[in-house]
């Protein structure tokens, strides 16, 4: 397949990885952007962004990223920690003092970012509607009790962590997670990344698309689809349908756990500009700041008996593993549903992102394949 874009000599493999990817995976769209020391050296994209009409990926393309949202948020979170706006470490109830009830008041928004909150879901099933109201979700979260001692294991929060995460934010500045992304960060360097899609800015999203085979997904009453589904409010994995992740009135919602759209070019140049700066531009997060963000918090069997699969959480993000390799113990990052990640590492002055429209299964070969070829190129020079 013939892709558009460019990359660096240097880079040339990365490339290369790319087109591979069309060719053994049955890529439908795709694109990919990798920052090194603030300067974009790949940038790359192919394919098909709407397979109904044959409308092509573009430059510009944006696709929806799921769960690399939480990585938007914890990036937001670190900033105002990092002001002295936000204790991590601090009670949740400082900002929120609504949040301590129901045995939640040493929850901490580290815990949260963690994963280790014991709030994997909501005991309360709220309508479509209700979530896209926000508020009715956070009475949900004051009146839900912890299902284990905070603290004391951990389960990925879903989209229990955007709306957790994203209240203490909205307490502090006066802005939903989304509005404070593109006012404290977004807006200033012209990332095409959003947690609530503005309706401008529909022309050119691109259609996600099951791919075949892509393995099944369990029954509603589980907690695996329970916390992806926020108990049957959003529709997954039926994308086209209301509620699924095509719908634009999910798209337009500002869901932070798992709601963002973005190019690749917006997320890379997101952990590009927190780990180096972009362009010139001071770096967001200074050297300690990421070094509290890449602390492990959270690794093993889950406390629902999920397998040890490898995975690493730190404070808000995945961490480099034989789950989801990055490039050293200074790489910090998320993924989405759909294959896509986006991660940054300050010591290799790396912002890397992939994002793609066919949904082959999570956390499937083809970022990674990508990330190994930034890797030799890096170990080569």
């Amino acid at each position: 397949m013939r892709h558009s874009g460019w990359a660096d000599e240097r880079f040339g493999a990365v490339a290369d990885a790319f087109s591979r990817n069309f060719a053994e995976f049955a890529e439908l769209g795709a694109a990919v952007t990798v920052f090194a020391g603030g300067r974009k050296v790949v940038d790359l994209w192919g394919g098909v962004a709407d397979e109904r009409g044959g409308r092509p990926w573009e430059r510009d393309t944006i696709v929806p990223v799921f769960s690399c949202a939480k990585g938007v948020v914890g990036i937001c979170a670190h900033l105002l920690a990092q002001q002295g706006r936000l204790d991590l470490d601090a009670p949740v109830s400082r900002y929120w003092p609504g949040f301590a009830r129901a045995g939640k008041e040493a929850i901490t928004t580290r815990m949260v970012l963690g994963h280790r909150a014991g709030l994997p879901v909501l005991d309360r099933t709220l309508s479509f509607e209700e979530i896209t109201e926000w508020t009715p979700v956070i009475d949900a979260i004051e009146e839900q009790e912890p299902l284990w001692e905070p603290g004391a294991a951990y389960e990925y929060h879903a989209h229990v962590f955007g709306f957790l995460v994203g209240e203490v934010i909205r307490r502090i500045t006066g802005l939903t997670p989304g509005a404070y992304f593109r006012e404290a960060i977004g807006d200033e360097r012209g990332l095409s990344t959003w947690i609530g899609l503005p309706r401008s800015e529909f022309g050119r999203l691109a259609r996600l698309a099951e791919a075949e085979g892509r393995p099944p997904m369990p029954g509603p009453e589980t907690l695996p689809m329970r916390m992806v589904t926020m108990n049957g409010a959003f529709v997954f994995p039926g994308l086209d349908e209301p509620h699924g992740w095509n719908d634009p009135a999910l798209l337009g919602a500002e869901v932070p756990g798992a709601g963002a759209v973005s190019s690749a070019s917006g997320l890379a140049a997101l952990y590009a500009s927190a780990v180096t700066g972009v362009g010139g531009s001071p770096r967001l997060l200074t050297p300690e700041t990421v070094t509290g963000a890449v602390r492990e918090l959270s690794s093993g069997a889950t406390w629902s008996g999920f397998p040890d699969v490898g995975a690493r959480w730190g404070s808000g993000f995945l961490l480099d593993s034989g789950f989801r390799p990055m490039l050293g113990p200074r790489s910090f990052g998320n993924d989405g549903a759909g294959g896509q990640f986006a991660f940054g590492d300050d010591e290799f002055g790396i912002g890397f992102a992939y994002v793609a429209n066919r949904m082959i299964g999570y956390g499937d070969a083809r970022a990674r394949r990508l990330v190994t070829a930034v890797r030799e190129c890096l170990t080569a020079a």
